[in-house]
């Protein structure tokens, strides 16, 4: 699948591509538990578009890293799409 193909609030999305930028973490508490969030872009051949990172994942990931993302989930926040593995979804850094 490539990134131009994407849609909001689509999900089974498989797609590879490489972090071109990270952005700042935040963190938040949600049900009295901490956790953190952090925007990248990715981009492939195609296109670009927002990757949220979610705990873990955060420290896993580095511009320059090529990515796949398993089962993810596109959804859409203030009109611009953005993709996440989310809880069902994987992401995992291919190694060059």
């Amino acid at each position: 699948m490539q990134i131009s193909d994407l849609k909001a609030r689509q999900g089974k999305v498989d797609v590879e591509a490489e972090i071109t930028e990270k952005g700042e973490v935040r963190t938040f508490n949600k049900f009295g538990k901490d956790g953190r969030v952090c925007n990248a872009t990715i981009k492939d051949a195609s296109g670009e578009i927002k990757l949220t990172l979610w705990n873990d994942e955060i420290d896993q990931v580095n511009v320059g890293d090529k990515v796949k993302i398993t089962n993810g989930y596109v959804n859409e926040f203030q009109g611009e799409k953005q993709l996440t593995a989310g809880r069902f979804g994987k992401l995992e850094v291919l190694k060059n």
